[in-house]
């Protein structure tokens, strides 16, 4: 059921403002932090006027089931979603927060971008097409736009500054910045991750095409953050449309990039307005997405 309620931003008054990036805002609790997600969206990297009814609560639902999920393969860094577990301190602020709203235990970020490729597209394709290759390793030849890779392969970034673009590195880079250990631990997590949400995807008529992750540590111990698995940090495609050769419809964004292209926006702020058709239209995709991979309706 879409709502109608568009949260873009929060002012949380009386609690400091940790970070605020182009969906979430967060919250410093000492120990825990408090991740809100908005109904922002941004395209080509410039945070959008409108926002998008449920994005939101999408973000954060779609978050608890994958968290959940994977937590056998490695921990992360949920507390709860329960506004009525939440600090005192939040109370009066849980209309608000209520399905938009992570608790969470603080760790010290890893500055590493996570990206599996299952398929090729995107930024990938757009490397391989020029060079026959992704993020510097080479790839077999032939390859179609959306094509199933051979085998999974992990591409690197370094977490850019508010505003900047993220960096692909090389794995022997990522090696120099955290560590020859810590890279394997994390890339063998993350295909590990993978392998197990792509097995559902696709039993709900979803392809997992990519994904990326972000951890942290706490006490040295390797933690999943932020968000997993969303239409924001993943590309999905439903299975049945699945045609190699050219991009795939998925449940993102993609009305909106589509849309901006059109009009030929030149990616620069401010962004353009967006019409109701293509808010509603983008909507209704991750409203689908959470439907088909939770199993039931967004309440």
């Amino acid at each position: 059921m879409m709502s109608q309620n568009v949260v873009t931003k929060t002012d949380l008054t009386n609690l400091p403002l940790f970070y605020r990036g182009k969906v979430r805002d967060l919250y410093d609790l000492g120990d825990h932090l408090l991740i809100v997600s908005t109904d922002r969206i941004s395209a080509f990297d410039v945070i959008l006027p409108n926002g998008i009814p449920d994005k939101g609560r999408i973000l954060t639902a779609l978050s608890e089931f994958w968290f959940d999920y994977t937590k056998s393969i490695v921990d992360n860094h949920l507390i709860t979603t329960d506004v009525s577990e939440y600090p005192d301190v939040l109370q009066p602020y849980a209309d608000l927060l209520r399905g938009r709203s992570m608790l969470v235990r603080k760790a010290n970020r890893i500055d590493i971008e996570c990206v599996v490729r299952g398929y090729i597209a995107g930024s990938a394709w757009s490397e391989y097409k020029t060079d026959g290759t992704v993020c510097g390793e080479k790839l077999p030849e032939g390859l179609r736009e959306s094509d199933r890779l051979p085998s999974l392969i992990f591409t690197p970034a370094t977490k850019a500054e508010h505003g900047e673009h993220d960096e692909n590195i090389s794995i022997a880079q990522m090696e120099g910045t955290i560590g020859k250990d810590l890279a394997g631990q994390i890339i063998q997590t993350s295909f590990a991750l993978f392998e197990s949400a792509s097995a559902h995807a696709e039993k709900v008529g979803i392809i997992l095409c990519d994904t990326k992750f972000e951890f942290g540590l706490i006490d040295d111990k390797l933690i999943l953050i932020d968000e997993v698995f969303t239409p924001d940090s993943s590309r999905f495609w439903p299975k049945d449309a699945y045609a190699p050769g050219g991009p795939q419809p998925s449940f993102d964004k993609q009305y909106v990039r589509d849309y901006l292209t059109e009009i030929g926006w030149n990616k620069q702020p401010p962004a353009p307005e967006l019409p109701e058709s293509v808010i509603r239209k983008t909507s209704e995709k991750y409203l689908e997405a959470y439907r088909l991979i939770v199993g039931r309706e967004l309440t």
